[in-house]
């Protein structure tokens, strides 16, 4: 087992914090170690195109079931982040210049794959003017045209310190899903997510649905940081207030000691209320269990996710 007074060396910005106790994960939490040919495969495929992936570098714990499947969540923009949430286990920094060949292999390693449905997010890189939202416009196009008939889910940052023209520049390139990540309740954004503001996320996801109502939109948020059930049930109010389709809830788990404490793990009986008091408040699609992330089992979601919707349609 690991020292608990070890520095992690992917982290040095972090160095200065306390260190935190990591809790012993209850059964419901534990997952098995990757491994097989197909999570052989799809890491070979990720180191020959030489890309980076969302679940080696936040430490999903799903990736070795993902990966035995041939899901991935592509990185673009580097594997170093300008923000400095709590919460997270990608490198804070400053990132290397954006690479203009990396649309093209992400879109190669998309047709190798031969994904029916791929995700795709980034850092925050406050450093480039318009936050990288045509970096993410150049990759979707490319994925458009090697592989058409996958379906696409990006999950951006906030663009906050973006020019005006940043969100309709991606909205502009039509992924089927829009994906930005409240993380966690208001009340804990000033220790948790600093660098974000709470409303400004809220009304980007308001003005996608805006820009293009045929936009699926989703959002999601960790629990066990220290919110209570109150501030979730009003999240999810917020969040179908600016008509966001798609929640998703999942446990937060402490990457190091040097990371945002976990508060207490959530029971899976939680997990399962707020699912219900989600799908009553009119989500379309809820996913709400302990081991739940952004892009758990994004493709199978957005096909019950366009269902739902076709069902909803069909009562109006």
């Amino acid at each position: 087992m690991r020292d608990l007074k070890i520095p992690d060396q992917r982290h040095p910005e972090k160095a200065h914090r306390p260190d935190n106790a990591q809790p012993q994960k209850p059964d419901w939490i534990r997952v098995r170690a990757p491994s097989g040919e197909g999570y052989e495969k799809t890491r070979e495929i990720m180191k020959t195109h030489d890309l980076v992936t969302v679940c080696q570098e936040a430490g999903c714990p799903n990736v070795g079931e993902c990966w035995s499947q041939g899901h991935a969540t592509m990185m673009i923009m580097g594997d170093i982040c300008t923000r400095g949430c709590t919460f997270c286990n990608v490198a804070t920094g400053k990132p290397d210049a954006l690479d203009v060949f990396e649309p093209g292999r992400v879109a190669d390693a998309v047709k190798k794959l031969g994904l029916n449905h791929v995700v795709i997010t980034s850092v925050d890189r406050d450093d480039v003017a318009d936050g990288g939202a045509e970096h993410f416009a150049q990759t979707i196009r490319a994925i458009r045209h090697r592989a058409p008939e996958t379906t696409i889910e990006i999950l951006t940052p906030d663009f906050l310190k973006s020019t005006p023209d940043a969100l309709a520049t991606v909205v502009a390139a039509k992924p089927d899903v829009f994906n930005h990540n409240l993380e966690t309740v208001p009340g804990l954004y000033p220790e948790v997510r600093p660098g974000a503001r709470y409303f400004h996320s809220l009304r980007l996801l308001q003005q996608v649905k805006e820009m293009d109502p045929e936009i699926f939109t989703k959002s999601g948020i960790m629990v066990g940081l220290g919110e209570d059930r109150q501030a979730v049930l009003q999240v999810m109010d917020d969040m179908r207030a600016a008509d966001v389709d798609f929640l998703t809830i999942g446990q937060y788990l402490q990457p190091t000691p040097k990371h945002h404490r976990v508060d207490r793990f959530v029971t899976p009986d939680e997990f399962a209320s707020y699912e219900k008091a989600a799908f009553g408040k009119g989500f379309l699609m809820v996913s709400s269990t302990p081991l739940t992330r952004s892009s758990y089992h994004a493709g199978d979601d957005f096909a019950r996710l366009r269902t739902a919707r076709l069902e909803k349609l069909s009562r109006a």
